[in-house]
């Protein structure tokens, strides 16, 4: 059973990828600690190798299915590298025990923002339903205009903040991804998850090298690992198209407060 475990982790780690546009990480890093009693930086490095045929599997499905812009998640990506080779770095200054921390709040962070997207996106979704029934003319100019080249700025600063933290705290950076993209570029749900994942893709190459230099990587453990993520993101990915938007957005806020917790219960040492 012990040896069956990660490529368990691994599965559930890549459906959720799939699903949510998360890298798997934001998984995977937990359970290698939590779960596979791993040290810090090892949780930390090794789930970057795996992320990148992860999101590949996913990615290449969202593309087929036409729900990834691919032009802003390789854009994000490029303007990632070099802070993700710096945040790699930075993991040995600060110390495993720090990055697991401040991965858990920041996860926790992304999930209470996410749900409150997911209710704000639901009153509004109410209002306009009733509007529209009373005067569609007048539904359709409440609708906000979306610009289908998101700004260059915007775009850039999103892959930044992202490269920092896949580094730093070897996630991948689709958690952070997913929610800035709904949120500062407008983009549906759906969208943004597969359009995270071609960013995930790309940007997991260079903070796994960057870790695998420093010694952060068990090459061991992230095969037995890709042995599951790989038909767990192609199937995560298959289930977006048919999943709903508020339903996809909840869930995944969901899972990322329970991993947050969790992640930053043990480290306290409240959770053994």
């Amino acid at each position: 059973m012990d040896a069956l475990l990660p490529i368990v982790v691994g599965l559930v780690s890549g459906l959720l990828s799939g699903l949510f546009g998360i890298g798997g990480a934001v998984v995977t890093t937990p359970a290698i600690r939590m779960l596979l009693g791993y040290p810090e930086l090892i949780a930390v490095g090794t789930p970057l190798v795996v992320i990148i045929p992860t999101a590949v599997a996913g990615a290449f499905v969202h593309v087929r299915q036409g729900s990834a812009d691919v032009r802003t998640g390789a854009l994000v990506a490029l303007a990632g590298v070099p802070a993700s080779v710096g945040g790699a770095a930075l993991t040995r200054v600060v110390g495993g025990s720090v990055v697991l921390m401040v991965t858990a709040v920041l996860i926790a962070y992304m999930a209470v923002d996410m749900l409150v997207l997911s209710v704000r996106g639901s009153r509004v979704a109410a209002e306009g339903a009733g509007v529209e029934e009373a005067d569609p003319a007048l539904a359709s100019d409440r609708e906000p205009a979306r610009d289908p080249r998101p700004g260059l700025g915007r775009v850039v600063a999103i892959g930044l903040v992202t490269g920092l933290y896949s580094g730093f705290l070897g996630l991948g950076g689709g958690f952070i991804v997913v929610p800035a993209l709904v949120r500062w570029l407008g983009f549906p749900v759906k969208r943004a998850i597969g359009t995270s994942l071609v960013a995930v893709a790309l940007l997991a190459v260079p903070g796994a090298i960057s870790h695998y230099v420093l010694g952060n990587i068990d090459l061991a453990l992230a095969g037995s690992l890709i042995l599951g993520v790989v038909p767990g993101a192609l199937a995560g990915a298959r289930l977006v198209a048919v999943a709903r938007e508020r339903v996809l957005s909840t869930g995944f806020a969901v899972l990322l407060l329970v991993t947050g917790a969790a992640l930053g219960l043990t480290e306290a040492g409240i959770l053994g």
